[in-house]
């Protein structure tokens, strides 16, 4: 089997779908000392990632900023393993401090994201998944509590999975912001 070296093919891909993903929304917010960190949504859809509206990356991207994150962009890919993986190791390996991926989190064959995501953590989080899956529940969100979404670390990267639904980003922002914060906060003391 003809192997590539790991970074060659994650610099390939990222240029692959920042070329598919014209539609990105890209963060406004000027940095500061009050920004919570960086952060980048990728929105797991076969629709959006060909040219659909997307109305899950403008939510995400609106929620992480009023909790103080600088967005670097929302991306769009496929329900596809190879985009998923490409589009969360580009996240990680760009340094950023959050990635929140929306969709591909339920029971269908097509819904790899938990899986992909698992291939690229160094660690898992569950206490957040757990969370995550609870306030769902307790705010009526069904989607939230069939969610079988992870959160983790990979390098100093947060990597939390959401369901693809508003109610479920909702809540699930509402939740994960101060987890989200109390991870970084610790990441970045290790590399003090």
């Amino acid at each position: 089997m003809n192997r590539r070296p790991r970074t060659l093919r994650l610099v390939k891909h990222r240029a692959e779908i920042a070329e598919r993903t014209e539609h990105a929304t890209v963060g406004t917010m000027e940095p500061d000392a009050s920004v919570a960190g960086r952060a980048l949504v990728v929105v797991v859809d076969d629709r959006t990632a060909h040219g659909g509206v997307d109305s899950l990356g403008p939510l995400v991207t609106e929620l992480l900023t009023e909790a103080g994150f600088l967005v670097d962009a929302s991306v769009s890919v496929a329900n596809d393993e190879v985009e998923i993986r490409n589009a969360l190791n580009t996240a990680v390996i760009g340094g950023v401090d959050l990635v929140i991926s929306v969709g591909g989190t339920g029971m269908s064959p097509r819904d790899v994201t938990p899986e992909v995501t698992a291939e690229v953590l160094d660690r898992e989080l569950p206490g957040i998944s757990e969370a995550l899956r609870a306030s769902g529940l307790a705010a009526g969100s069904l989607d939230a509590g069939l969610s079988r979404g992870l959160a983790g670390v990979s390098g100093s990267t947060l990597v939390v999975n959401l369901p693809g639904t508003r109610a479920a980003v909702r809540d699930g922002m509402a939740t994960l912001g101060p987890l989200a914060s109390k991870v970084i906060d610790e990441l970045s003391g290790l590399e003090e």
